[in-house]
């Protein structure tokens, strides 16, 4: 019996025996470190929500302790121009003052695993900035997700030049807070991870998103969606960039 279904997988055309994958996607909720109340409502989500730990704020360290004792990802929410403050990233800044700025936000949130841009929109532009922070990384052994808040952003293809584990961002949550645009943002999330694959997600502590979030992810399941963790999905997109950030898994240069 075992023999005739081996020589049925061996005489079938390749491709015959295929099993589709079921659409996947990864959420990373931002600005968090802020308010306690909040950031305990995150924590609280069920599955694999990654949480992005400003480092100017109150409760970073703290927050980051408990999100790593729940088993949580834990990432650094680097400020970037046009943030501003101590930490954040700044056109002009010279390669070691960056360095020091960044080994300055890590030791305020222990047990990053990775590294997203809190805003950015001006220093994601920045192509040889962009690169001495993929290079710092690698060294570390830290991931870093381009949350695009530029069309011009170098980023993703700053990291992928060098192989660092990363992603792009493919929706975002709020821009608008009001609840049914929310919801309307996860079926779009849904929907894309239909076409593609995949689709990466972020939001933010907003009540509205937290109220979509904690009604929507326990259906998931029943969607037939793979809610995973951003690590597991840096591994399944290889550090290919989805269609709408690049051709041929290759990230498109900025126009």
């Amino acid at each position: 019996m075992r023999f005739a279904a081996l020589l049925l997988v061996l005489l079938c055309p390749p491709g015959t025996f295929a099993f589709e994958q079921p659409p996947r996607l990864a959420l990373v909720i931002d600005d968090l470190g802020q308010q306690p109340q909040r950031d305990q409502r995150v924590l609280a989500l069920p599955g694999p929500v990654a949480l992005a730990i400003m480092p100017d704020t109150p409760h970073a360290a703290s927050l980051a302790r408990q999100a790593s004792a729940a088993g949580k990802t834990v990432m650094l929410h680097l400020p970037m121009a046009p943030a501003g403050g101590a930490y954040a990233w700044q056109p002009g800044l010279s390669r070691e003052q960056l360095q020091q700025r960044l080994d300055a936000a890590l030791l305020a949130v222990p047990h990053a695993q990775g590294v997203n841009n809190h805003m950015g929109s001006r220093m994601t532009e920045q192509a040889q900035a962009m690169g001495w922070l993929m290079q710092d990384l690698q060294r570390r052994h830290l991931f870093f997700l381009d949350s695009r808040t530029s069309p011009n952003t170098r980023a993703a293809a700053a990291a992928q030049e060098i192989g660092l584990a990363s992603l792009s961002r493919d929706i975002f949550l709020d821009n608008d807070q009001a609840p049914e645009a929310i919801a309307e943002r996860f079926r779009a999330a849904i929907a894309l991870a239909r076409k593609q694959g995949s689709a990466v997600i972020i939001g933010h502590p907003y009540a509205a998103t937290l109220a979509v979030l904690e009604r929507e992810l326990p259906r998931l399941k029943e969607q037939g969606i793979d809610w995973i963790a951003i690590e597991q999905m840096i591994a399944l997109r290889a550090n290919r960039a989805m269609p709408a950030h690049g051709k041929d898994g290759t990230y498109r240069p900025p126009r």
